[in-house]
């Protein structure tokens, strides 16, 4: 029986609201992002992108978050696709190119390190019906890095060169690249590749602050990226640590960037974008209720089913389920029992079960207060709520 496997699995009701931040502040603090910037002839509106992220940013994702965030999205990029992998016609990097209608603009991101090649690939891309073609220059991973494609790239700034001017001689559609702030500390070059790349023929730079030693650790460095904005015309948009609306204003506030990139944020709440724009707008912030959280979990299942075989999709339904089961009570219990799940139907019947019974708690058994990450913690968590699962189960031997 779940309630006896999982004791302290519900303990809130499903309208609980988990706030987006905790701490209490004024409406507006996000009225510095940029409404709008153009990628050559494409307006982007509003100014905020997705993020391309390897084994996230796929189709069904794409659409979940601007399913998420009507609106409020003004362009998605894909995961990255190897350039190997479409000039030799492999059909999974083919079928990694596939988007909906409604995913429009759409930028598809391509990593590799041959010219002739990435060149070819690019106009695979555009012919895939890509509104942008974004050429991967800042992945951190050593199985890329060692072929020479991603953070490498700009190891090799002439090489580049002549990567960028061959692909923008065969498309219509603009070229873009996204890079990091250098190699490591002592070789940040972030500006002098930016100033190449719009030379070159880039129509838009997004700049992850970090190094590639660093890669996710420390913080996003957006002094650089101010440097990168303040040192070519065409649009910069900044990456790295955009978490929250709050987290938003002060990046734009620091780099007067056009516009933000957000990845893991939208990893672990795929309505952030929603929430910045609330916030620029003046209307009241609030965070996705438990509900909310639910039904997107089973939104997500369908979008998968549409694209993956089972098996890919039980995996990862199980890695969004434990992103975004956080910031309320039972949510602990709930990532437990998530990752002990064996299929997508296996934990959809968890997740209805979680929604039923926490819709049978008294509204007082469920009063959120603060918690030390910014979400809801229970008001006594070592105390099972009467009438609860977890006061009804045995305790466990």
């Amino acid at each position: 029986m779940l309630d006896a496997q999982y004791p302290d699995l519900v303990r809130a009701r499903p309208d609980c609201v988990v706030p987006a931040s905790a701490a209490p502040r004024p409406p507006g603090l996000s009225a510095g992002v940029p409404q709008s910037f153009c990628v050559g002839p494409l307006v982007i509106e509003p100014a905020l992108v997705l993020a391309p992220m390897s084994g996230v940013t796929d189709m069904a994702f794409r659409r979940l978050v601007r399913e998420t965030s009507p609106g409020a999205v003004g362009l998605v990029v894909s995961e990255f696709v190897s350039i190997e992998g479409l000039t030799r016609n492999d059909l999974r990097s083919h079928r990694m190119l596939r988007h909906a209608p409604c995913e429009h603009p759409i930028s598809i991101q391509i990593f590799g390190a041959e010219i002739d090649r990435m060149a070819e690939a690019a106009m695979i891309v555009q012919e895939a019906g890509a509104d942008v073609v974004d050429i991967n220059c800042g992945c951190p991973v050593p199985k890329v890095v060692k072929r020479g494609g991603g953070a490498e790239l700009m190891r090799r700034p002439a090489h580049l060169e002549r990567m960028l001017r061959a692909v923008r001689r065969e498309l219509s559609v603009p070229l873009t690249i996204k890079i990091r702030a250098g190699w490591d500390q002592a070789s940040i070059n972030c500006v002098e590749v930016a100033q190449m790349a719009e030379v070159a023929g880039a129509a838009m730079i997004t700049v992850h602050g970090r190094t590639r030693v660093q890669l996710y650790s420390g913080a996003s460095d957006w002094d650089l990226i101010a440097a990168v904005k303040q040192a070519v015309t065409i649009p910069v948009i900044g990456s790295g640590d955009v978490t929250s609306a709050r987290a938003a204003c002060e990046r734009m506030a620091r780099s007067g960037a056009d516009g933000l990139a957000i990845g893991r944020g939208a990893m672990e709440n795929p309505w952030i974008f929603g929430q910045i724009v609330a916030d620029r707008g003046g209307r009241e912030l609030r965070g996705p209720t438990i509900a909310e959280r639910l039904a997107v979990l089973h939104r997500y299942r369908e979008l998968l089913d549409e694209i993956y075989p089972e098996k890919v999709t039980a995996a990862r339904m199980r890695g969004m389920g434990c992103r975004t089961a956080k910031g309320f009570p039972g949510s602990a219990a709930l990532r437990e029992a998530i990752t002990r799940t064996r299929s997508s139907e296996e934990m959809a019947e968890l997740l209805r079960r979680f929604a039923e019974e926490a819709a049978r708690l008294p509204a007082h058994e469920a009063e959120p207060a603060p918690g030390a990450a910014g979400g809801w913690a229970a008001r006594d968590p070592a105390r099972p709520a009467s009438g609860s699962l977890a006061a009804q189960a045995a305790p466990a031997g």
